[in-house]
């Protein structure tokens, strides 16, 4: 399918405000503690696109906080759309298997945010289990 004719997810929410780590970082964090208290284990939402399966969202944190500080707060500038993007879409996404392992396809989907600026979200599928994983939230 050819790139420009691709649906794109539009978001309800704006990136988060801040202009520094510990601003952005905050209202990511209770963003973030508000679907962990719905789940005992491990914190996750439901995702339209797979059926509602389950995308597992840890790993997005600890992923972010390994980039430099002005890198980590661009990431987490877009968690809330990423989650509203996760949660609703319903548009194909790029799909390709993951270079570094076989095991694994990565689907990047495309999203724009309140104020129409492109942003990505990429989540990680193990094609053994079927569980999906939120890597990343990028702008484009």
């Amino acid at each position: 399918m050819n790139k420009n004719s691709r649906e794109i997810f539009r978001s309800k929410f704006n990136q988060i405000a801040g202009s520094n780590f510990s601003e952005v970082s905050r209202k990511a964090n209770s963003i973030f503690k508000q679907i962990k208290s719905k789940s005992k284990r491990r914190p996750y939402v439901r995702s339209a696109y797979f059926n509602k399966d389950k995308v597992f969202i840890s790993q997005f944190l600890s992923h972010t906080f390994e980039k430099n500080w002005r890198d980590a707060t661009r990431r987490l500038k877009l968690f809330e759309c990423a989650i509203d993007l996760i949660k609703n879409n319903h548009t194909n996404p790029v799909s390709k298997d993951d270079s570094n392992d076989t095991q694994f396809i990565l689907h990047r989907f495309s999203g724009l945010t309140k104020q129409r600026e492109l942003f990505y979200v990429q989540i990680k599928e193990n094609k053994k289990t079927g569980e999906k994983i939120f890597l990343s939230a990028f702008l484009g």
